[in-house]
């Protein structure tokens, strides 16, 4: 569908936790996320994303909301028509063999390295790669002023410096490594700031086509945010699971680790969850209790939901 110059495209960032990993689905080797055209006889863009992505994957959706409007300007086709990228958040159950020819799943911290912060004792990729390059950078503005205020960003959004860091800023911290020409999709836009790095830093995650790891780190700023007030995380858990699994999964999509015992006196307190009776013995330990999510909570799932405090662990 064109109109003027315009193409109009559908791109989904689908997401689901399997193992307490955040998993995302893609195309093309990973090198992209599912999109496809909006055609003339979808009645609604979202039932047109549907349509498409489960055709080209055989993976249904769940929960599935609009994310941003996309229209960067290496976005042409062969025909020089400038793509509109409407593009999705879409929650699922990762399940074995379901997706199409062409389509995988795949960690997401794959293409995000230094959003990962839950194992501290491991490789750090903001202070070690990020952090001394990202100054440099800063130091080559042309004027004080600018110099101050890049140094601030990098501080800002990277935690540097005693700032805190703030897992919803994914998005901002990936459009700062673009615009200090840290990244491929960077040298490949040819447009780097002044003052941007010679070449791309490798260790800085998994690039994609066109704008779609921007879509991507869009989704995971937005899902970051949306699991601390709206009851998403449902759709990504079994109908039954262990506490520890639902604090391995919200720290899974944070990034981050949570306080073992605020986190489960929080979710136990607001009412979400009630037990199923049964346990699960294959823990390594101790058989640990079952629980669901109400079926009260659960039907709030298209209203303001509950609170979850990403109370760090200590």
């Amino acid at each position: 569908m064109s109109d003027a110059g315009y193409a109009i495209e559908l791109s989904a960032v689908i997401v689901a936790v399997t193992g307490g990993r955040p998993r995302v689905l893609t195309v093309e080797r990973g090198e992209a996320i599912p999109s496809g055209p909006f055609q003339s006889d979808h009645r609604t863009l979202e039932l047109g994303l549907r349509t498409w992505v489960e055709a080209s994957t055989r993976h249904p959706l769940g929960y599935v909301e609009q994310l941003y409007t996309f229209a960067d300007r290496d976005r042409t086709t062969g025909e020089d028509l400038r793509t509109i990228a409407l593009s999705y958040l879409a929650l699922t159950r990762e399940e074995p063999d379901t997706p199409g020819a062409g389509a995988a799943w795949r960690d997401w911290y794959d293409y995000f390295p230094w959003e990962d912060r839950r194992d501290e004792a491991g490789q750090d990729p903001v202070g070690e790669i990020i952090a001394p390059r990202l100054l440099a950078w800063a130091g080559t503005a042309p004027t004080a002023a600018l110099r101050r205020t890049r140094a601030q960003r990098a501080s800002l959004m990277f935690g540097l410096d005693g700032s805190p860091w703030n897992e919803e800023v994914a998005l901002q911290r990936y459009e700062l490594l673009y615009e200090a020409g840290l990244l491929p999709e960077a040298e490949r836009a040819r447009q780097p700031s002044p003052g941007a790095a010679e070449r791309p830093l490798p260790d800085l995650g998994r690039p994609m086509v066109h704008d779609h790891r921007r879509i991507l780190a869009t989704g995971l700023s937005r899902l970051r945010a949306k699991i601390k007030y709206r009851p998403v995380v449902f759709e990504l858990m079994p109908p039954s699971f262990t506490l520890l699994q639902l604090q391995q999964a919200v720290e899974a999509l944070a990034g981050r680790r949570l306080h073992k015992q605020n986190f489960r006196r929080l979710v136990e307190n607001q009412g979400l969850i009630e037990e199923t009776g049964e346990v699960l013995s294959d823990t390594g330990g101790r058989p640990a209790r079952l629980v669901r999510f109400r079926r009260e909570v659960l039907m709030q799932r298209a209203v303001a939901g509950t609170r979850l405090s990403l109370s760090r662990a200590g």
